[in-house]
């Protein structure tokens, strides 16, 4: 509810990671993991903001946000074939008034 996100091993009930304040203090609607790339995972916030993280490029920031315009997004799930190499991704986007978005995700952060 404060923004902060926490990455676990299944193991301990300690974080690996712990990120404060990572949607400037908006509730966390959804977080994600993309299918074909395991270092990549994105975070709705209560803003419609979409983070997108890639722990490979950056651990402390997200490397990318995009707003989404005129429409509060309720809920959010991540497609993509992680059995084939093109490494198609997408964003499915639910909005308040029933509408569903799809958007692609850039192949730098789809590729496996």
């Amino acid at each position: 509810s404060d923004g902060s996100i926490r990455l676990h091993q299944m193991t301990s009930e300690y974080p690996l990671m712990q990120w404060n304040d990572s949607t400037n203090g908006q509730p966390v609607i959804a977080l994600q993991w993309a299918v074909t790339r395991p270092s990549v995972f994105f975070v709705l916030d209560a803003a419609s903001n979409i983070y997108i993280w890639d722990l490979l490029e950056n651990d402390l920031l997200p490397v990318a946000k995009q707003t989404v315009p005129s429409e509060n997004v309720v809920a959010m799930a991540v497609l993509g074939e992680p059995e084939k190499p093109s490494g198609s991704l997408g964003i499915v986007l639910a909005k308040e008034c029933g509408q569903i978005d799809i958007q692609c995700v850039k192949k730098k952060w789809a590729l496996p």
